[in-house]
């Protein structure tokens, strides 16, 4: 009887665990069904942010270039196309939708901002730089929420006005910057097997992820909406500036922090970007500042880590 006992019990913990797996697998599946074909209420956005976007695939996207920070590293100037401009984006679910966003804030503004984002509802995901040595310093800090449209929008335009108050000016309103740039971007193209885009002097790459169909909270998280790789340059062919950020799992870490380090590029920035997100992923800021095809070299063999090189994000 006693061994019927002990074996009935070995059953039931074992019956326990399978259970506890298969519902662990349920929550790691996703866990909310968002409608296909669902948009974001463009017009409540805008009617209650009083700014445009840009709208793509039912997302919608508000950026707001720093014109007013005017900052420098290395005796290269960091305008808006190289990463200087703080971003919010809408992704619909059902009749609710999920913000992501990237705020860029001085010193002065940190404390405040985190107090109105709390104020607002928001999550605070990430707090970190993306570069070293720049005047003046920034921090770039990351939010999230997922609600009804109307409520995301007053709360992203209390902290957008926030911001505004503590600087004393529009970030956006400031008169926008530009920088030279005469790389051989065919021959950048080549060496990187991209194609990207050129604004005010800096040629930026964007590249997505294909590969990994994230989710945060349950809900597919696009390239649009922050998940992807990228790299910005400007400069000459013996003197570029490039810097960016890339997206990588965790195996995938260090093999592109290696090949980044190894041909002469600075890793300035090991970092989360969300914190309920599946897979789990992993950003990482770089900067570089020498020979174009060398450097070009060293991110190309760090693509190569990651996926399967990457596809560009359209």
């Amino acid at each position: 009887m006693k061994q019927l006992l002990v074996l009935l019990s070995a059953l039931g913990f074992i019956t326990a665990c399978n259970s506890g797996s298969e519902t662990a697998d349920a929550k790691k599946q996703g866990a909310i069904a968002c409608p296909p074909g669902s948009k974001v209420d463009v017009a409540t956005i805008e009617s209650i942010t009083g700014m445009k976007g840009v709208e793509k695939n039912g997302e919608y996207k508000i950026t707001v270039p720093q014109n007013d920070l005017h900052m420098m590293v290395d005796g290269f100037k960091i305008i808006p196309p190289m990463g200087l401009s703080s971003w919010v984006a809408f992704t619909p679910c059902g009749d609710s939708a999920m913000v992501m966003g990237d705020l860029i804030l001085t010193e002065i503004d940190l404390k405040w901002i985190q107090q109105e984002v709390i104020a607002q509802g928001f999550a605070i995901t990430a707090i970190h730089n993306h570069f070293v040595r720049n005047r003046p310093t920034v921090m770039y800090m990351h939010i999230d929420r997922k609600a009804d449209i109307t409520t995301l929008a007053n709360g992203v335009k209390a902290i957008l006005n926030r911001i505004k108050e503590i600087r004393g000016v529009d970030p956006a309103a400031e008169k926008a910057d530009s920088v030279e740039n005469t790389l051989n971007v065919a021959q950048l193209d080549a060496l990187l097997g991209q194609k990207g885009e050129m604004n005010k002097g800096v040629y930026k790459y964007t590249i997505g992820r294909p590969d990994v169909q994230l989710m945060e909270h349950g809900i597919p998280v696009s390239s649009f909406m922050g998940f992807n790789t990228w790299a910005a340059w400007q400069g000459t062919p013996d003197r570029a500036a490039v810097c960016g950020d890339f997206v990588m799992l965790e195996n995938e870490v260090a093999p592109v922090i290696k090949e980044l380090v190894i041909h002469g590029l600075e890793v300035v920035a090991v970092h989360n970007h969300m914190v309920h997100e599946e897979p789990k992923t992993f950003f990482l800021h770089y900067w570089g500042v020498g020979n174009m095809v060398q450097m070009a070299q060293g991110i190309k063999s760090a693509l190569d880590e990651t996926g399967k090189g990457g596809a560009v994000a359209h």
